[in-house]
């Protein structure tokens, strides 16, 4: 989906101004499942891009965990509350993003920077999800790469995506929400209803935090076949 989405950008590139600033704000990126922060055709292509548009600009792609290999692999089975403490701590840490950033997610990324404007005490300039299944999923008909890690999925999502087992094992489990029996989400989901804020005790800084937002854009694919439903 980075790729589609790197072919638009580099069909308008013509068409767009060449942005010269002394202090562009950095610009902060997270992948979808199955991409890491670096592949030279995906997010790597990307970073590039907003490096030749913007004069100067830091761009940061995150990368959870130790390398592209464990970046990947944790898209598939590192908590969600676990990835959003790690991407917390990098952006935190990082003393070029103290000043406020932009942040740029990408379907699944597009989700976890979203609940990271949330949870994570950083300033957040705007947000821009790129695809990003807010409200979680109901099917990936369509993951195939990495093969061994979508038929992994999938075969965990087939013994039942709210058993507990699941739950702890599998991130789309943790934003799997069954439209149909909305009770058994919240039961059973461990992650999306408490960070969506649909249980009884509400978080009131959730709201607050996106609400300080300059900017918030949420791009929803209108020929989407990775995920279900695309709204």
């Amino acid at each position: 989906r980075a790729l589609l989405v790197l072919a638009c950008c580099a069909a308008g590139v013509q068409a767009l101004p060449h942005i010269v600033a002394e202090e562009p704000t950095p610009i902060v990126l997270w992948h979808g499942m199955g991409d890491t922060c670096c592949l030279p055709f995906s997010m790597g292509a990307i970073k590039k891009l907003l490096e030749q548009q913007i004069d100067g600009v830091y761009v940061r792609s995150l990368m959870i965990g130790k390398n592209e290999k464990s970046d990947q692999e944790n898209g598939f089975f590192m908590p969600i509350l676990e990835q959003l403490d790690y991407a917390c701590d990098i952006v935190q840490q990082d003393p070029r993003l103290s000043d406020g950033f932009h942040a740029i997610g990408f379907s699944q990324g597009g989700l976890f920077l979203r609940l990271l404007v949330q949870t994570c005490d950083v300033k957040v300039k705007s947000l821009v999800s790129i695809g990003g299944p807010q409200q979680g999923v109901y099917g990936l008909p369509q993951c195939t790469e990495p093969a061994a890690l979508c038929k992994e999925m999938d075969k965990l999502l087939e013994l039942g995506a709210y058993l507990p087992l699941v739950q702890h094992r599998l991130v789309q489990a943790q934003y799997w929400h069954d439209p149909v029996h909305h009770k058994r989400y919240l039961d059973g989901n461990i992650a999306l209803p408490l960070l969506n804020n649909e249980l009884e005790d509400k978080n009131v800084s959730y709201a607050q935090r996106l609400q300080a937002l300059e900017h918030l854009v949420l791009v929803k694919f209108e020929n989407d076949t990775v995920v279900i439903p695309r709204e």
